[in-house]
């Protein structure tokens, strides 16, 4: 379908191209053939040659601009259809597991230990659908604009130390290292920064693991106030730099990928970001992996 419609495109516009030429040919072949001043047919040749180069200057850029809007609808359809298949996958699955769960209890007669770590186990799948439909939501008011900064004084430390515990004890260990160089209050919305930091935590242990030495740190520069999240995994390619902060784009192939995820997070991340006046950027940790960096107006 985006072969056919590119080819329909160029052809449509080779056509009209080539028929605003055909009558340009025609009407100065008229102008000779009228009149029989050589100076009038040249004055007219020459306004129908420089009104017809600006006519197709305009043109050439209108048709360039309607293919990259093409391009861009057809790319953005491609991954909205990928993000509700991998969505799809998503909802299905904790939803499985807690009905495989709740079925295990009902019919088997376990021991209290046993039976605490199935529930356990299906709280951590219902955190991972609220999650999910959390970033659904959260996309959806952002494309409505419907949703504003709601600005507060917020102890960062305090915050970032809460989503740190709650990752620990729902993966059951302490992987991500906290290094603050300050320990100061920042005016920013509180939902947002937790968005962010969650976000941004959660697509490290996604696509680096636990065991990639991940580290949430925070530091103060002159008038703004800096945070990020760093691994050692296996980091992005220099060609998909550009478009990790896009809607529904998730890093890799899809027929290869492994990794699970709705592509929504990280353009969550940014609309937040830029929502507080601030901004982010993304560059390659040393050796190895990634660094998502986030810099805030104090």
């Amino acid at each position: 379908m985006k072969k056919q419609t590119h080819l329909l495109f160029y052809v449509l516009s080779a056509y009209v191209f080539l028929q605003f030429l055909w009558w340009g040919y025609h009407l100065i072949q008229l102008s000779y053939e009228l009149d029989p001043q050589t100076v009038n047919v040249n004055r007219r040749v020459w306004m129908i040659v420089g009104e017809g180069s600006v006519f197709l200057l305009i043109l050439g850029l209108g048709l360039w601009q309607i293919n990259r809007a093409i391009r861009r609808e057809l790319e953005l359809s491609v991954r909205q259809t990928n993000f509700l298949l991998s969505v799809t996958h998503e909802l299905k699955t904790p939803l499985a597991a807690n009905k495989l769960t709740l079925q295990t209890i009902q019919k088997h007669q376990l021991e209290e230990q046993k039976k605490n770590e199935l529930i356990s186990k299906a709280l951590d799948e219902n955190i991972r659908l609220e999650n999910l439909i959390d970033n659904i939501l959260n996309a959806s008011r952002l494309e409505s604009k419907a949703i504003q900064a709601v600005k507060s004084e917020i102890n960062f430390l305090d915050l970032a130390k809460n989503i740190c515990d709650l990752l620990h004890k729902r993966h059951g260990e302490k992987f991500i290292s906290l290094n603050c160089e300050v320990n100061v209050s920042i005016h920013g919305d509180r939902f947002m920064l937790e968005a962010i930091i969650s976000n941004l935590l959660e697509n490290a242990i996604k696509y680096a693991g636990k065991n990639s030495n991940i580290s949430l740190y925070c530091l103060q520069k002159n008038s703004a106030f800096v945070f990020g999240v760093c691994d050692e995994g296996p980091g992005i390619s220099v060609e998909e730099n550009e478009h990790i902060f896009k809607k529904f784009y998730r890093v890799g192939k899809e027929e290869t990928r492994s990794t699970s995820g709705s592509g929504l997070g990280l353009f969550i991340v940014k609309e937040f970001v830029s929502l507080q006046k601030g901004h982010i950027v993304y560059r390659k940790n040393q050796p190895k992996g990634s660094i998502f960096e986030v810099t805030l107006p104090l």
